[in-house]
């Protein structure tokens, strides 16, 4: 097994290479440029383990079920094979979940060598440049690309033709607590609403609210805003006849980076006129205070 420093360097063949490698495979197989090697049985083929995607709707597999059963697999799956001679999923689960329900006996792949990291890799990527993922999901596989192989929010952004902005927002979402990010899964919650509860004291009561009362994005926020400040719809305070002073987006977009980078929730103040100002972090235990040490550390 590779050690921990060696994944965090990635692929030498880097991200872009590697997505060429499975598309460019995939596409020429559609032209019929390249024909499937083989036939296999679909018993003998599985999924991989790590598969960043865990929902798939039951619906849309209908549907492509109802269209196998018509035209038949036209695009072959993408495996590899392991060692007792079966053959684990590198692209294409969801044609092999609909093709089970189509009741089919074999399905055409194609074999590649990949190591467990490539597979790994090549796994997050397909689901990233799916269409249909929800934001959690795609959260997730940015997160996994950072942890497992030392990628950047810059590097992924080049290679997968997303902004870094893109990427960053939904990194946020994963701070928010599990019952809020199951309702942004089930579709209750827009990822706008999402990126609204991140810096709230009690996300997941917000949530609530939100959902029951069919607020809309603008209205989350102001939401938020209120319970943050205490006060009601009004820009005042009840202890000051001043305005509030509204932070600006580069502000927020950087209290939003570095508690997506800490884990906890960021604030930044600046003083009026002057360059210096406040950072403060906010921790919920203990242990949250030690992470943040070893963090600040370097340890």
């Amino acid at each position: 097994m590779a050690d921990r420093s060696d994944r965090k360097r990635g692929l030498g063949r880097g991200l872009s290479a590697l997505m060429a490698d499975v598309s460019e495979t995939e596409e020429a197989v559609a032209r019929g440029t390249v024909a499937a090697e083989q036939y296999v049985p679909i018993e003998r083929i599985s999924p991989n383990p790590e598969q960043p995607r865990k929902r798939f709707d039951q619906g849309d597999l209908d549907d492509l079920a109802a269209s196998i059963k018509e035209k038949g697999v036209i695009q072959p799956l993408i495996v590899r094979k392991r060692d007792d001679g079966s053959y684990e999923i590198v692209a294409g689960e969801r044609r092999w979940r609909a093709s089970q329900i189509a009741q089919l006996h074999e399905l055409p792949v194609i074999v590649r060598n990949f190591t467990d990291v490539e597979v790994l890799e090549v796994a997050i990527i397909e689901n990233i440049q799916r269409a249909d993922l929800n934001s959690v999901e795609e959260a997730a596989g940015y997160r996994q690309l950072m942890d497992k192989f030392g990628h950047t929010q810059e590097k992924m952004a080049e290679a997968l033709g997303k902004s870094r902005s893109h990427i960053a927002n939904l990194l946020r979402l994963l701070n928010l607590p599990e019952p809020v990010l199951e309702m942004l899964r089930a579709g209750d919650l827009s990822a706008g609403h999402a990126r609204a509860l991140v810096p709230a004291e009690d996300p997941v009561k917000l949530a609530k609210q939100i959902v029951k009362g069919g607020l809309s994005v603008r209205a989350a926020e102001a939401l938020v805003k209120k319970e943050q400040t205490g006060t009601s719809d009004n820009i005042f305070s009840k202890d000051s006849a001043k305005p509030k002073t509204e932070k600006d987006a580069d502000t927020k977009a950087l209290e939003g980076d570095l508690s997506a980078s800490l884990g906890m929730k960021v604030e930044l103040a600046h003083k009026p006129g002057q360059e210096a100002g406040q950072m403060t972090v906010h921790y919920k235990s203990l242990d949250d205070l030690d992470e943040l040490c070893r963090k600040l550390s370097g340890s």
